[in-house]
């Protein structure tokens, strides 16, 4: 079984902000397998999936993300899971809106929810980084107030796009290899 744990906050204060990238790349692989029902499971919401013959588990954890490491651990002890098949998506700041970015292993650049998950299991697990961007230069604020916001109308307009080329980085990543995967989706967006 592949493990996709997208990251995000629980409830509907957090749904369409940018922290939530993970969870809708993770109900966007559910609805793929034809709705995947949840059910509160592992300190979370989770599905089980079979997409393109792979075996999935969806998870969104409902710890908050600076404690995701125990929803995701959860799961992983579970199912069995071993790092090369645990997949975590994440909101990155460092990524410019829209990008995409796949890479095996890492440290945890400042979020707190992989910084969690590590802890938990060890850091060589897949990262999917869906790439927020920084803050404009007029934003009045610090980053974690700018990743706990809604997307604005322009970036509105390119979400669902996003949301859909990282479910597909995902599929091809469980059944082609995360080297194929990521040659194929870690290219810089054309201005």
């Amino acid at each position: 079984m592949i493990l996709v744990a997208g990251l995000g906050n629980p409830g509907p204060r957090y749904a369409e902000t940018r922290h939530n990238a993970g969870f809708m790349v993770v109900d966007r692989l559910a609805t793929r397998a034809g709705g995947a029902p949840f059910r509160d499971k592992f300190h979370g919401s989770f599905a089980t999936a079979t997409l393109e013959g792979v075996a999935f588990g969806l998870l969104k954890p409902l710890t908050f993300m600076n404690d995701s490491g125990r929803s995701v651990q959860a799961a992983s002890q579970l199912y069995k899971v071993p790092l090369a098949s645990l997949f975590v998506v994440h909101d990155e700041l460092d990524v410019p809106f829209g990008e995409l970015r796949l890479k095996q292993g890492g440290g945890d650049g400042g979020h707190r929810g992989l910084r969690s998950i590590t802890g938990a299991l060890g850091g060589d697990y897949v990262r999917a980084r869906v790439g927020i961007g920084r803050p404009p230069p007029d934003f009045l604020g610090d980053p974690a107030d700018f990743v706990l916001q809604g997307f604005s109308l322009a970036e509105r307009a390119e979400l669902n796009q996003l949301i859909a080329r990282a479910a597909d980085a995902l599929v091809l990543a469980a059944t082609r290899g995360i080297q194929v995967a990521m040659n194929a989706t870690n290219q810089r967006k054309s201005r």
